[in-house]
């Protein structure tokens, strides 16, 4: 039985542990019908040209965890952001972790999707956003639909902001052969609301892990979004992270992708501008080494007139690693006064490695400054040669060349903690040493 087939008849199992009554049950009953459909994507579609899931699907994953399994803090520790306070939403097997979560309803809500899809109290909110913003043909989207039962609930109110970062960890023990997880995240920040996130998924073990992860983000007008993704995960990890983010006037959203590890990364991240002002920020560090590959396929629409987008995304490959970026801006006929860039730059640092590039515009309005530019090569020689003459060693010039290529992406950074953090795992991924393994 493939993975496919696998997943089709684990669905009915699924149907036994769910409310069939509730509404959000006929969304996954659509869904999984548009799966069985569309299965999974190939490298003949376009969008997927560069990056195959042939070898994932021929993996014998368990789409359940066989038993509830339990974490101490002090073994993973090193995996929180924990110079800091922060509210916490974890998952260990897909499974909450009440022992290792913070969560709250104080003024904001910080809790589970299962929560959020029983309670009463939360219906009008899911039939509102759930699965309004998410593609509905993506077929990876719809399969993580499909199986939508847990995963992070946030709401923050109007004129809310919670007082600390949000964490969502997600945790692999290692403990099933294979296994399959799929998170589902919905976020809604209302009016002049704020709020921060920072998100990673962790294997444990050298098990394989495929994580096919959701998230919903809506932004209403004046709000301010931080999303922060750490991906540095173990090399039989694989994850596709599908991310759409709906903008209402004035909004803010600023997504930061830091992509150090794992063995198949795919990240869709999506924005839709439905208002006027709005600020689309997209920013990523990928650095990478061995056979590792990591795809980035953004996509922004820019639908009403007056909004800005910017893109920035750095890329380090060395040794047999596969990169991809593809990034799409669409301008409608009525986003007049539409400010969009977007950049893509990349080192080699192996002659074995490989960059796959494509910006991509579609601009139907005539008063708009548009730009899109990417670049491929290797460090510069003459810089290195200079750092060399005044005494560093080659190792310590190489890494500052790299973080100075980087600097500008890390400097948006808004939390100073994790971007401490960030720098250290930079630091160990070109060979420097630092205090603590990351």
């Amino acid at each position: 039985m493939d993975l496919k087939d696998k997943l089709l008849s684990s669905f009915i199992a699924f149907e036994n542990n769910v409310d069939l009554d509730n509404p959000v049950h006929e969304v996954r009953s659509e869904a999984i019908k548009n799966f069985e459909e569309k299965g999974f994507p190939s490298k003949k579609e376009e969008a997927w040209k560069y990056t195959s899931l042939n070898n994932i699907q021929k993996v014998d994953f368990s789409v359940f965890p066989k038993q509830e399994n339990t974490l101490e803090y002090k073994e993973i520790k090193k995996y929180f952001l924990h110079e800091i306070d922060t509210y916490k939403i974890v998952f260990v097997d897909g499974v909450y972790s009440s022992y290792l979560s913070e969560t709250t309803h104080d003024g904001v809500d910080v809790c589970l999707m299962s929560a959020a899809f029983s309670k009463p109290m939360y219906k009008q909110i899911i039939e509102l956003y759930f699965n309004k913003v998410a593609s509905k043909d993506e077929s990876l989207t719809t399969l993580n639909t499909a199986f939508s039962k847990e995963g992070a609930y946030i709401y923050i109110p109007k004129n809310k902001a919670p007082r600390k970062p949000i964490q969502i960890l997600h945790f692999a023990t290692g403990n099933e052969a294979a296994l399959m997880l799929q998170p589902r995240n919905l976020i809604i920040v209302e009016e002049n609301a704020e709020v921060q996130i920072i998100e990673r998924h962790q294997s444990l073990t050298g098990n394989e892990v495929f994580t096919n992860s959701v998230t919903e983000i809506f932004a209403s007008k004046d709000a301010i979004v931080d999303y922060y993704k750490v991906q540095n995960d173990r090399d039989n990890a694989s994850l596709v992270d599908n991310t759409y983010i709906s903008q209402k006037n004035s909004s803010v959203v600023r997504v930061h992708t830091f992509s150090f590890g794992g063995k198949l990364t795919r990240n869709n991240l999506n924005f839709y501008q439905n208002g006027e002002r709005i600020d689309s920020i997209l920013k990523g560090v990928t650095i990478l080494g061995e056979k590792q590959h990591v795809d980035h396929h953004t996509l922004v629409h820019h639908a009403q007139p007056n909004c800005e987008s910017h893109q920035d995304y750095k890329g380090i490959f060395g040794e047999k690693s596969t990169g991809v970026f593809n990034g799409k801006i669409i301008v409608d006929e009525i986003a007049q006064k539409t400010n969009a860039f977007q950049q893509n730059n990349n080192i080699l640092i192996s002659d074995k490695a490989t960059i796959n590039t494509k910006p991509q515009l579609e601009i139907f309005a005539d008063d708009v400054k548009c730009s899109h530019g990417c670049t491929i090569g290797q460090l510069d020689e003459d810089a290195l040669f200079y750092l060399q003459s005044r005494g560093i060693p080659k190792k310590e010039a190489t890494a500052l060349l790299m973080y100075a290529f980087a600097n500008n992406v890390l400097e948006s950074v808004r939390i100073p903690e994790l971007k401490t953090r960030i720098n250290k795992i930079i630091a160990n991924k070109l060979g420097v040493r630092v205090g603590f393994e990351l």
